[in-house]
Order: structure tokens, then sequence, then C-alpha cells
């Protein structure tokens, strides 16, 4: 179990190998694929980004309204693939942890490799669980987006497990070869 706050630097990243269990504090950004073709785009313009990336955590989500006295509503990952076409471009510009759910691209894994950037997986179907883990939420950029907006989201022990680390370490791939190996 580790835990790390944000921003990450290298030395959190190295530290990390598929499989582990990670507790993520302090600031973290939202985003889903339309948010993230504004954010290329912007790139691809020269237009000011709705936050540095040097460091930063993006988590794919879009959460529910929240209930009254709460910062968030249900905030449970979505599936990640939709941001691979957008993923490298993000990490040139500083991008280090991506937290999602589910298998990406063997193009995003390498990207992330020689980036030195890592993904990460929240639990998917658990999202009233882990808004508990949400201490502040606030809308930065692309309001117009509603849900898929970029929010800012000050988080405290949020869980979440390694999945591709930068040495090629492939928790999908362990879990289904292991899997592949029982005989019946």
């Amino acid at each position: 179990m580790m835990h790390i706050t944000t921003p990450i630097t290298f030395k959190d990243i190295k530290k990390m190998h598929a499989g582990d269990m990670v507790y993520i504090s302090g600031i973290i950004y939202t985003g889903r694929d339309q948010a993230h073709k504004k954010m290329v785009e912007a790139i691809e313009q020269n237009k000011k980004l709705p936050f540095d990336f040097e460091g930063q955590v993006i988590y794919y989500v879009g959460p529910t309204p929240a209930k009254e006295g709460r910062p968030i509503g249900s905030c449970g990952p979505t599936s990640s693939y939709r941001m691979d076409p957008y993923s490298l471009t993000l990490m040139k510009k500083g991008l280090k942890v991506m937290i999602g759910k589910g298998d990406r691209s063997d193009e995003f894994i390498k990207d992330m490799i020689d980036q030195k950037a890592i993904y990460l997986q929240a639990v998917g179907g658990a999202g009233a669980l882990l808004s508990k883990k949400v201490i502040t939420s606030e809308v930065i950029a692309y309001e117009e987006l509603g849900p898929e907006a970029i929010y800012k989201l000050e988080v405290k022990d949020f869980p979440v497990t390694v999945t591709y680390d930068i040495y090629g370490g492939n928790l999908v791939k362990d879990e289904v070869n292991k899997y592949r190996t029982i005989e019946i």
C-alpha cells in the first residue's frame, strides 16, 4: 500500500509497479473524451490550457450532480480507451498519471512508457464510494460539456491500482495469463 500526494514526481512514478494499491491525496483533474479533444485542439492552436499538466493527474470521469451538502455526486471511472488518441499529446505537455477503467491500446502503453507516465485504475461501479474521497469539487473549464467538463477535485486517500508501469508491467496481461494456466 502506497500513499502519494499530487503533483506526482518521477520519484513517485519509479516506486509504482503493476498491481500496487495506491492512495492519492491532493488535487486531481477530471476529463473525458470531449474534454481531451478540446485540450488537444487548444495545444494544436497554441491556446491556453485549463491547467498546467506538469506532474498532474487526470481522472476519466463524468460525475453526477452533487446531493445537498456534498462536493460531488457519484464519480466512478469511465472506459479509458476513448482517450487513447489524445493521450500522447497530453503526456508530452507533462501529464504523468491517468486514472480510468479498462484496458488500453498497445500504442498507448508504448507511448506511456516512453513518456515515463503511468496508468491507474479505479474500481468501476463504485462511484458512490469513490465520491466519499472527494473533499472539494470545482468546474474549471469547458462547462458547456456538462458532466464531461474539467473539474478540479481535492481528494484524500483516493484508492487506485497500478495497471501499467514504466517498466512494462501490465496487470491486465498478468491477470489474464494467470487464469489461462488454471486447468479445469
